[in-house]
């Protein structure tokens, strides 16, 4: 009995450990959360009032953690398997290590970790000082503390006491968003007048519950004036046994730093992304823009957003570098969305591309059609109508000309497309240098509204090819189609610089962009006296749909 027993031991012993070293790949998750919001109010609320909100959240939060958690093949499901090949005590007895090895690698199906949202715990549109009931002294994760079982160590943390627990009780790391309070004095010359630093801070818990990263936000959207930002940028890592990840929230995704300097110095494989993200096409809508930067900065990247269709927030996504795994586009339900997906751990390397390769190769495409001027999200592009059902065409801005391939199943009269260029200073909600080219569907045929805000077309194209002449390296890749989706493995970018379909897209287009950023430019131009001497007619509008703009999300 022993003799036919030990070969079967060896070989499931074999099999287990090799479950165990393999961590080339991840189960990764997201959850879009539909937050429920404080009331609205000029005084602060008690902190047991906070408190309460808070744990509502995070009891939705809970249920998503535990769903991501758990085993798909239980662990009695393996036991029956294993127990109708062994017979003996003995071999049960055996039986009890190797089921517990296979439950907790090959057989476990759960996440190993989740990602949720910016102010996916108590909401948003606070004042300084309402605010502050709801924020907690978060240390340095260098202390090595697990508040689950050690609450008390850095005064009232319930909140990250219980997150700790979620990612303890559940064996899964767990990315939250939260508030840190840090007091200060007059020896600070920055210091705020009531004495303390407040910042919107991103906070990881391992798979033991230990505190391994707090990130403050350091580019702030235009109206969180309740949070302060920090003296310098945090750039923010940590080491797992399925890779090295990255995290920074929301807005910070348009700037230099700490976004590329986490991925081209720190050579982190994935990032973590608690977003509250609003949408805004045709460029800007979130599972059309994260998805590209995961492609055009070669990462993994976990995009877990706010459900608030009212203020035009959703869109989640588990992103590849090479294509979406998963993703949520949901503007009609109000219920939350848990996406799970694997991922592969380790670095991507997409190859070099030289953006301005095969653009500044050709020779401009002459069609003779008149160019004309419309604007997108504030930027005035220069356009070219598609007035024919295959083409060529060329249009430049600056020193910005973009190049397109076309074949369309057939032109519809009643929808137009056009070809634009957008090379200068972005100057609404927020001031960062933009080079743009952009296949985009008009709402209306009249050219008026070429880059107004579209969400649905019937158009369809049997191929594309774009490119252009771009200044930067820092290029990223946009396909969406009709309804706000997303076409997996429907395009590529080749090392030349040209984003092309393989294979006709699967639904109606709506933008195909290449969404050029250079980050050097942002602050020289906008003291520039040429920027200054621009129409204050102009400049006035801008400013005022802005604030508009703002004023909408507040309310």
């Amino acid at each position: 009995m022993i003799t036919s027993y030990f070969p079967k031991c060896v070989a499931l012993l074999a099999i287990c450990v090799l479950c165990v070293g393999a961590l080339d790949t991840f189960i990764a998750a997201v959850y879009e959360h539909a937050v429920l919001l404080p009331n609205r109010t000029e005084t602060p609320v008690s902190k047991e009032e906070a408190l309460l909100l808070m744990n509502k959240n995070i009891d939705v939060l809970e249920n998503a953690v535990q769903l991501a958690a758990r085993q798909v093949l239980s662990f009695l499901t393996l036991a029956g398997i294993l127990q109708r090949k062994f017979e003996t005590w003995k071999e049960r007895g055996y039986l009890e290590f190797v089921k517990d090895c296979f439950a907790r690698t090959c057989f476990e199906q759960g996440a190993h970790i989740i990602v949720t949202p910016e102010d996916g715990i108590y909401g948003w549109v606070f004042t300084r000082e309402t605010i502050y009931p709801y924020l907690e002294d978060i240390p340095d994760p260098e202390v090595n503390w697990i508040p689950c079982t050690d609450p008390q160590r850095f005064g009232y943390t319930p909140v990250q006491q219980r997150l700790s627990c979620l990612a303890k009780d559940n064996s899964i790391y767990v990315v939250a968003n939260i508030g840190d309070k840090k007091p200060c004095n007059a020896s600070d010359p920055q210091c705020p007048p009531d004495g303390r630093y407040q910042y919107n801070t991103d906070v990881v818990f391992d798979s033991e519950g230990r505190l391994v990263a707090r990130y403050h936000k350091y580019n702030l959207f235009m109206g969180e004036d309740q949070f302060n930002v920090p003296k310098k940028p945090e750039v923010v890592t940590f080491d797992t046994i399925f890779g090295r990840f990255g995290i920074f929230t929301c807005f910070d995704i348009l700037f230099h730093d700490p976004a590329v300097t986490l991925v081209k110095d720190f050579h982190v494989d994935t990032i973590v992304f608690p977003t509250a993200w609003m949408n805004v096409l045709p460029h800007l809508s979130a599972i059309e823009f994260h998805s590209a930067w995961a492609v055009g900065m070669g990462v993994n990247f976990l995009a877990a957003n706010i459900h608030h269709p009212h203020k035009r927030m959703t869109g989640s996504g588990i992103y590849a570098p090479d294509s979406p795994r998963a993703f949520h586009y949901d503007m009609k339900t109000k219920e939350g969305k848990l996406l799970i997906s694997r991922l592969n751990s380790s670095s991507y390397d997409p190859g070099v591309v030289n953006w301005a390769s095969y653009a500044s190769s050709i020779k401009a495409f002459s069609t003779g059609n008149q160019e004309f001027k419309s604007t997108a999200f504030f930027d005035e592009f220069t356009f070219l109508e598609l007035t024919r059902v295959t083409g060529n065409y060329t249009v430049c801005q600056k020193e910005l000309c973009c190049h397109l391939s076309y074949k369309m199943s057939e032109k519809k009269p009643d929808e137009v497309y056009a070809l634009g260029a957008f090379d200068g200073l972005h100057i609404a909600e927020g001031s960062y240098y933009l080079q743009i080219c952009t296949l985009l569907k008009c709402k209306t045929p009249n050219l008026r509204t070429c880059g107004d805000a579209v969400e649905s077309a019937s158009t369809r194209f049997e191929m594309f090819s774009l490119s252009g002449t771009f200044g930067t390296q820092y290029v990223f890749p946009e396909v969406l189609l009709s309804d706000s989706q997303l076409a997996p493995g429907e395009f590529q970018v080749s090392s030349d610089g040209r984003l092309f379909s393989v294979k006709p897209p699967s639904g109606p287009v709506l933008t195909v962009t290449l969404f050029g950023r250079l980050y050097e430019k942002d602050w020289i131009l906008k003291a520039s006296s040429d920027l200054r001497a621009q129409a204050p007619g102009v400049m006035l509008v801008v400013i005022a749909l802005s604030v508009c703009s703002f004023s909408w999300f507040l309310e």
